[in-house]
């Protein structure tokens, strides 16, 4: 860290940069309240924008009339701006209003100053034994001999035996108030990083979305090419060491076994009575749904990412279509263009004689492998023989027992439905008129969404990214229900 870096640093980093700022402690103050304390990913900026006026209307009390002149609006837009970057403004996905969120280095930086805040109680003990078992992680997991494995093991093993023996001794020990303390205070501050960690990481599966925007809008070469670059970026971050480390977390936090022992053990923890003199925040018994959360929202991210390309695929495609489609028009006009220079005699009652020949080589290929092997006809033996009836009556009513969808009365229903309003979902649909014939009606439903129907008064639509719950019972009194893609139905 030399004089230049840390120049540069201080003039580039977003966290030094707020370090910096005249209104810091109004910048800080807020952002831990509104983002930090509510463990909050995103707030909409309607949201944000009160939160911000109730928090000035208080502080001018206190402060005077005339500090923090600006409204909540400008001072939101100019923390949000690239020369500050302590927010980061987008737009969620099909929403038309903008929403807020903490920056990797607004994070760094109000967690640093937290952590300047003097402790009534510093453990020792727990960091201490997490050391240790870290070193003992990579030392046995680093280890190739297998006698020196399984004398580990069995040593682990001895261990716990001995610790079983106690127990039926009615030996047993428990954790002091000390201890508790120690391990609590060091799992939160450890699930507080967890989550800011996730910003991080979110950030990096964001610039490369970025850079591969970029990368789209000025290629003028093979798609090959791009894909094999934006590809290769990719996997760089899914492969490094924090790309497979936040995959490895996700896959153990996604396992419904481990979200249970979590829940379950943070229940039980915050039930000790020294925990509870701790006055721990209420928000670390669902710690666990929030770091869910925020690795959902880095997994949308990296869709995003998909979707990108695919809609640059699909672009290129068009374009390739459109270019062949330009050509064979451009061979049209110039066979029209060269039809007065055809010879007289090349045309005869409206149709072209053969005036010239060309010569094409042909080559006459007959693979051995392909001629078929014989196989000996079937031969089929009927029975001339036809067995009487015995005259036992026989139930045909099975035959006759079928559903029948009339698909002219669910068009009629959905035409009246729409004589008062422009369109309408499948959902408000059935609550006029209930499903009665279960799967096979919803069916008649989508049917009439998908088809082209020229004499239809209304027009369907099917909206995949967006699913309803449909709820129905069937025959016999049983409830149902079904995911089906958001259907809509329009007046034409």
């Amino acid at each position: 860290m030399d004089f230049s870096y840390l120049q540069k640093l201080r003039q580039s980093h977003p966290a030094w940069r707020l370090m910096r700022a005249d209104n810091a402690p109004l910048i800080v103050s807020f952002l831990h309240q509104a983002f930090i304390v509510p463990n909050q990913r995103s707030v909409k900026q309607s949201e944000l924008v009160l939160m911000l006026d109730d928090f000035l209307y208080h502080l001018r009390l206190s402060e005077g009339e005339g500090s923090f002149p600006k409204s909540p609006h400008q001072y939101l837009e100019d923390w949000a701006h690239n020369d500050k970057g302590w927010l980061r403004k987008f737009y969620p996905t099909n929403s038309d209003e903008a929403a807020f969120d903490l920056t990797p280095g607004t994070e760094k930086a109000i967690g640093w100053l937290t952590s300047l805040n003097q402790a009534s109680f510093v453990g020792t003990e727990s960091r201490l034994l997490m050391l240790f078992d870290l070193l003992k992680q990579m030392v046995t997991g680093s280890e190739t001999n297998a006698e020196l494995r399984l004398l580990e093991l069995q040593q682990r093993k001895a261990q716990i035996e001995a610790e079983m023996r106690e127990i039926e001794n009615g030996q047993l020990a428990v954790m002091d108030d000390t201890g508790l303390k120690d391990r609590f205070l060091q799992f939160s501050q450890v699930a507080r990083e967890l989550l800011a960690d996730f910003r991080q990481v979110e950030q990096n599966f964001r610039e490369l979305d970025q850079s591969v925007r970029e990368k789209i809008a000025g290629w003028d070469q093979g798609k090959g090419q791009l894909l094999e670059a934006v590809f290769g970026e990719q996997d760089a971050i899914s492969d490094s060491d924090q790309g497979k480390s936040f995959r490895a977390f996700w896959d153990f936090l996604m396992s419904s076994q481990s979200q249970n022992e979590l829940t379950d053990a943070l229940e039980k923890i915050f039930q000790l009575q020294p925990i509870q003199a701790l006055q721990p925040d209420k928000s670390l018994k669902k710690i666990h749904y929030d770091w869910l959360e925020a690795g959902e929202q880095t997994q949308r991210v990296v869709s995003r990412l998909s979707q990108q390309l695919r809609r640059f695929l699909d672009n290129q495609a068009y374009l390739e279509n459109k270019r062949l489609v330009q050509k064979i028009d451009e061979l049209l006009r110039q066979t029209i263009q060269l039809k007065p220079l055809l010879p007289p005699n090349a045309q005869l009652s409206g149709e072209f004689t053969e005036f010239m020949t060309l010569d094409l080589p042909k080559c006459e290929i007959d693979l051995p492998i392909e001629r078929p092997l014989f196989s000996v006809p079937l031969v089929q033996n009927f029975s001339g023989q036809v067995e009487s009836d015995s005259g036992e009556d026989v139930n045909i009513d099975a035959l006759f027992d079928q559903v029948f969808v009339d698909e002219l009365a669910l068009k009629e229903h959905i035409e009246r439905q729409l004589q008062t309003q422009a369109q309408i979902n499948l959902p408000q649909v059935l609550q006029s008129r209930p499903l009665t014939l279960g799967v096979a009606e919803l069916i008649g439903y989508l049917s009439l969404a998908t088809k082209d129907d020229a004499d239809a008064r209304f027009a369907g639509v099917l909206d995949e990214s967006q699913q309803d719950l449909i709820q129905w019972q069937d025959i016999n009194g049983h409830p149902r229900q079904a995911w089906l893609p958001s259907v809509i139905y329009s007046r034409r």
